[in-house]
């Protein structure tokens, strides 16, 4: 947890004097705290009583602290009426919370000790003094904690220390020095909706079980279009369990738009079926067409320039290369923002040849749809109106909590056709309300987690302009990592140019490898950098950034920036810690 002096907290005496990380004074402020209702006092002083993981050299930590098995009693009343009081986990198990006979007093005190150990979480994951990891091998974890079920149940201060460990191996996602994914930051307008959607435990198939949630849906996915630039924001939609998922509905969508008859008589009773994408397109793509029967062999891949982008021309020969075969064009894929090099697709080029021959156009804007928000950065998707179907995952650039990814189609009630089968028991022809609301159908899944909750609160309490202000935030940082390392000894870029998405690109070269030839040999030995900085950075807890090999080129680092907590100084901590570990290899 943050300590009450990190800046986070800031508490002290009237006149200043002040010590907040003097006992007494916490003490202080813990009976002022109490003073507020609904469990707040308690929050406020876990959090300034609860001990920080500090970054050390050894990795080691202390292991979670038990729960107390008897918590304070937080009121003045006599005879005292707090929801702690004489609550002793010890002896209560699952069966003592609600709807348990008696079973509020036990509910409230148990729920309002999980909470304080979130918040003490969320506090700590924007600590910069505590770890972004705890790292332990899994072999080190097994051992070291029973995790197997078993058929008695556990009490409840075990089952508080169970929250309590899991989230101390847990990685915090939310650090300002997290930079290992396309999706980091902990947003605490998202966190509070996704408790909300968590509480309300409803399923999004039916108007009728989750009114507001699929109202609130449809808002927001008309606003997506709207943005995209579909007129009036026309069209259909939905939320899906991740940016495969959502690429696997539009090369399913597709396919049925061109072959119908394919939803009843299977693809038997369709030519082969040919999709494009560009060799630095997500794995999904093929995922998606060995899921729906079409097949890995069916997807081409097209060449890109050294930047990433797909080369149209190629795009262009390798269709009528298909034709000629006689098989059949039905998808192509193209990106907005590369998962590696966060490189955008010529859309209007490739937009041009979907016309031309009559194919459907996909956008997976995944990584790269959040730009649309922004005014500055918007013009690197030009021509994503003119696609059949986008992917937008909002849990990526625009820091919406896990999960939260869409699919939009431009035609509207091609996706219901494609998908439905009028299950009788859900999709009742004769309610008493508009069945347009019914989204089920269109959907694969029956059960639907709520994911447009957080979304459309977060777009709430932000408006527009503040994610345009989160993404220029995070672009301005890439360029300004870019700008540090590309003239820095020690670094060679992947790729020459500003980048165009956050995605930074570089190899860190050590002292020892700085006077060797450009060779097979340096090759071998520089592919062997990148994975020992990336473990001793985990292992020492302090950072966490990705790398891979791509193509010809060797292991190098993908750094990634879509988390608002970072800063310039997290940015030249980064550098300084790189090299910090590598300069001896």
């Amino acid at each position: 947890m943050a300590s009450p002096g990190s800046g986070f907290w800031s508490f002290g005496s009237e006149d200043g004097s002040g010590d907040p990380e003097n006992p007494g004074t916490a003490r202080a402020w813990c009976q002022v705290a109490q003073k507020f209702t609904g469990g707040i006092g308690n929050k406020l002083c876990a959090l300034l009583y609860g001990d920080a993981e500090k970054p050390s050299e050894s990795g080691g930590s202390q292991p979670p602290r038990a729960p107390s098995r008897k918590a304070a009693c937080a009121c003045n009343q006599k005879p005292c009426s707090c929801p702690k009081a004489d609550v002793n986990y010890a002896f209560l198990h699952a069966t003592d919370l609600l709807p348990a006979c008696d079973g509020e007093r036990p509910t409230l005190a148990f729920l309002q000790d999980v909470m304080d150990i979130l918040l003490q979480y969320v506090v700590k994951s924007f600590d910069r003094s505590t770890k972004v990891i705890d790292f332990h091998y899994p072999n080190e974890l097994l051992q070291e904690y029973n995790w197997e079920l078993a058929d008695q149940p556990q009490n409840l201060e075990e089952i508080l220390m169970h929250c309590q460990t899991t989230l101390k191996y847990a990685i915090k996602t939310g650090h300002p020095r997290y930079f290992n994914q396309l999706s980091t930051g902990l947003d605490m307008v998202g966190l509070a909706a996704d408790w909300l959607t968590s509480t309300a435990n409803t399923n999004m198939f039916t108007y009728e079980i989750a009114p507001v949630f699929v109202l609130l849906e449809y808002v927001t996915l008309k606003k997506m279009r709207e943005i995209i630039g579909w007129p009036g924001g026309s069209g259909d939609g939905i939320f899906s369990p991740g940016g495969a998922i959502s690429n696997m509905y539009a090369m399913l969508i597709a396919r049925f738009k061109m072959f119908p008859e394919v939803k009843e008589k299977g693809m038997a009773a369709v030519p082969r079926l040919i999709a494009f994408t560009s060799e630095h397109s997500h794995f999904s793509l093929k995922k998606g067409a060995a899921a729906l029967g079409i097949g890995t062999d069916s997807v081409i891949l097209i060449k890109c320039d050294e930047r990433g982008k797909m080369i149209p021309s190629d795009l262009e020969r390798r269709i009528l290369e298909a034709k000629q075969k006689g098989f059949v064009p039905f998808l192509v894929s193209a990106t907005a923002g590369t998962t590696v090099y966060g490189a955008f697709d010529p859309l209007l080029a490739v937009a041009d040849i979907c016309k031309k021959y009559k194919i459907w156009m996909h956008v997976d804007a995944a990584w790269g749809g959040g730009l649309l928000m922004s005014r500055k950065h918007k013009w690197k998707l030009s021509g994503v109106e003119r696609a059949n179907s986008v992917t937008w995952n909002p849990h990526k650039m625009m820091g919406v909590p896990l999960q939260c990814s869409a699919l939009l189609v431009r035609e509207e009630g091609l996706m219901q056709s494609c998908n439905q089968m009028h299950a009788s028991y859900l999709f009742q022809q004769d309610k008493h309300y508009d069945l347009s609301y019914d989204t089920g159908d269109k959907a694969l899944q029956c059960g639907r987690h709520v994911d447009v909750f957080k979304l459309w609160l977060m777009w709430r309490a932000k408006g527009t302009t503040g994610f345009e202000a989160h993404i220029d935030k995070c672009l301005e940082l890439a360029e300004y990592l870019y700008n540090i390392i590309k003239n820095r000894e020690g670094y060679e870029m992947v790729f020459d140019g500003k980048p165009q998405h956050t995605n930074v690109c570089f190899w860190y070269v050590p002292p020892s490898l700085r006077v060797l030839e450009d060779n097979e040999e340096r090759m071998s030995r520089l592919s062997k950098v990148a994975p020992v900085i990336k473990a001793r950075m985990m292992e020492y807890g302090t950072t966490m950034v990705s790398y891979q090999p791509l193509g010809d080129k060797v292991n190098f680092f993908r750094m990634v920036i879509s988390n608002p907590a970072a800063t310039h100084q997290d940015i030249d901590f980064l550098i300084e810690e790189i090299e910090r570990l590598g300069q001896d290899l």
